[in-house]
């Protein structure tokens, strides 16, 4: 069981083992996901079905004790602020022709 103010990084790392993430703007934040998805009915033709959407949030204070712990599941997963800022994907950005000639170079790669 994990507990504020007596719990610290080491505790939380052998129960649920390292962070799925970690943010970015605060490296004592650290979130963990649980996703759970099951095979539907046969009407909707075995599409999966999102059964349980949960995410943990711990807060360390600068020493690595836990400071503050939050569940979200999927019925108030709202709660969650998402970042507003775009990632830009340099790889959609090379050219027509670096595109292509990188196809032609993999495609002669695989021949050999």
């Amino acid at each position: 069981m994990l507990n504020i103010s007596l719990s610290n990084q080491n505790d939380v790392i052998k129960l649920l083992g390292k962070p799925h993430s970690i943010s970015l703007a605060n490296e004592d934040k650290w979130h963990y996901f649980e996703r759970i998805k099951e095979s539907g009915d046969i009407y909707k033709l075995g599409k999966k079905e999102l059964v349980s959407n949960n995410v943990l949030e711990l807060e360390f204070n600068k020493y690595g004790v836990l400071v503050k712990k939050e569940f979200f599941n999927k019925q108030n997963m709202n709660k969650v602020k998402y970042s507003e800022r775009k990632t830009l994907n340099t790889r959609s950005e090379r050219s027509f022709v670096d595109g292509f000639l990188s196809s032609v170079r993999q495609k002669m790669k695989r021949k050999k």
